[in-house]
């Protein structure tokens, strides 16, 4: 329960951990895509542009965007071979080094994540939903922080923008991960996937390191629109209160079909029974009228 933001010092601020740019096959400019942000009322980005050697492995250099309102991590999407199906693989990797060196020809998925978590960089499984990953697949990125549970341009594509169903079973094997929602924004006029879903990280700097260590500690929740103001457990672990922006369902959902959930209008406080979940961890969700929603972080009870 050390993870729980909503108490730690500091204040929440808004961004986006994965997104393309002209230096690889995004529409904008890394300065377009990052002005198109800022004036969206986001604090913070990452752009990760593909890995590959077409566009000549590129670390897409954003540091003279930085200033005292607004940064930027420096990242990266990796694609070595391969899954059990064939596909080259998705890693996100937030936080890695300008001279991170290129893939190496032998190079797979397992190898270059913990290379990219030994040079320092948050390490997501990327939208697996999209293109089929086993549970195989996911077992094998032992150096995963977490899994991306919402990824906006899937979502728009092929209506497999969800990663929750193997982040659960990842998490009931005993792996402990965070949870990111993201757009991978493209920028593309065919698509609109800009804006959608972001991450809300609590920290006492606006700075990369302080949100990358935020990042590492599970220190956020993500969102498509609702907040998440605070999520309190009683302390004899028999109840939580979830407080929120207004919203139309609370669900707290634990391991298999262990689950609590509260329905209404416009609810903003609520405390529910853990009886039925009191295993090792669970997470909140919270939904909004509009169907749009907001996730913790698994919370270990332990």
């Amino acid at each position: 329960m050390q993870n729980l933001p909503f108490r730690q010092p500091g204040r929440f601020y808004r961004g986006n951990l994965h997104t393309h740019s002209t230096d690889s096959d995004g529409a904008l400019s890394p300065a377009e895509v990052i002005s198109a942000y800022r004036r969206n009322g986001y604090d913070f980005l990452a752009v990760t542009d593909h890995f590959r050697e077409r566009f000549g492995f590129p670390i897409t250099d954003t540091r003279e965007f930085r200033d005292d309102e607004f940064t930027t991590i420096l990242g990266a999407e990796l694609h070595p071979p391969a899954l059990e199906n064939g596909e080259d693989w998705h890693i996100l990797a937030v936080g890695l080094p300008l001279d991170f060196p290129p893939q190496g020809p032998d190079e797979d998925g397992p190898a270059i994540s913990a290379r990219a978590r030994k040079a320092g960089a948050y390490v997501a499984i990327a939208h697996p939903h999209w293109y089929s990953a086993t549970m195989n697949d996911a077992r094998s990125i032992s150096a995963a922080h977490g899994v991306e549970i919402f990824n906006q341009t899937c979502h728009m594509a092929n209506d497999r923008g969800y990663g929750w169903y193997m982040a659960d079973l990842l998490l009931s094997e005993g792996r402990r991960l965070t949870a990111i929602a993201t757009d991978d924004a493209h920028s593309k006029d065919e698509r609109p996937d800009m804006f959608g879903a972001w991450v809300m990280v609590k920290s006492e700097k606006l700075d990369p390191d302080s949100l990358l260590a935020a990042l590492k500690a599970g220190s956020f929740y993500s969102s498509q629109g609702p907040m998440i103001h605070d999520i309190a457990i009683s302390d004899d672990r028999s109840s939580v209160t979830v407080e929120t922006s207004p919203v139309v369902s609370v669900q707290v959902c634990g391991r298999a079909q262990r689950t609590r959930d509260v329905h209404g209008r416009a609810i903003t406080s609520c405390s529910l029974d853990l009886d039925r979940v009191q295993n090792d961890h669970f997470r909140v969700t919270v939904i909004d009228e509009s169907g749009k929603r907001a996730w913790s972080n698994p919370i270990w009870l332990d």
